[in-house]
């Protein structure tokens, strides 16, 4: 499992759309989006969104959850990816979720510059981090 937290100053729906309409191609030929599910409750508004792909360095698909979370002016982004193993007790193989979370950091850089907002990373979540582009899982 590889996990990322960020921080966006940035409109909600902008970036929802940027990322259901560009992620899909930006985060490989396989990757689709399997479910998505939107909540809003008065100002506040999440939606998370499940991607897929193949992993052909494991020879199976991994899975990307995408959780946008707004209740004012900035978007909290959380991502996790998950599978990319074969073995029953323990991860033998992890390197399709690092690969889909990179693409992920990537697709994270792209949007800055589309949106032109600021995008804080964080690996743990505590606090606000500085403008990191190779923050670790």
């Amino acid at each position: 499992m590889s996990l990322i937290k960020a921080t966006a100053n940035c409109d909600f729906d902008l970036l929802l759309d940027c990322l259901r309409r560009e992620f899909p191609n930006y985060g490989g030929i396989s990757v689709t989006e399997e479910s998505r599910c939107d909540m809003t409750d008065g100002n506040a508004r999440c939606c998370v969104t499940v991607f897929e792909r193949y992993s052909y360095t494991g020879g199976n698909r991994v899975s990307l959850a995408v959780t946008l979370f707004t209740g004012g002016d900035k978007v909290r982004i959380s991502a996790v990816t998950s599978g990319g193993s074969q073995a029953v007790f323990f991860k033998l193989n992890i390197f399709g979720e690092e690969a889909f979370m990179d693409k992920f950091r990537e697709f994270l850089q792209y949007a800055v510059k589309k949106c032109k907002t600021e995008v804080l990373l964080s690996a743990d979540g505590s606090g606000p981090p500085p403008f990191d582009t190779d923050a670790a899982d």
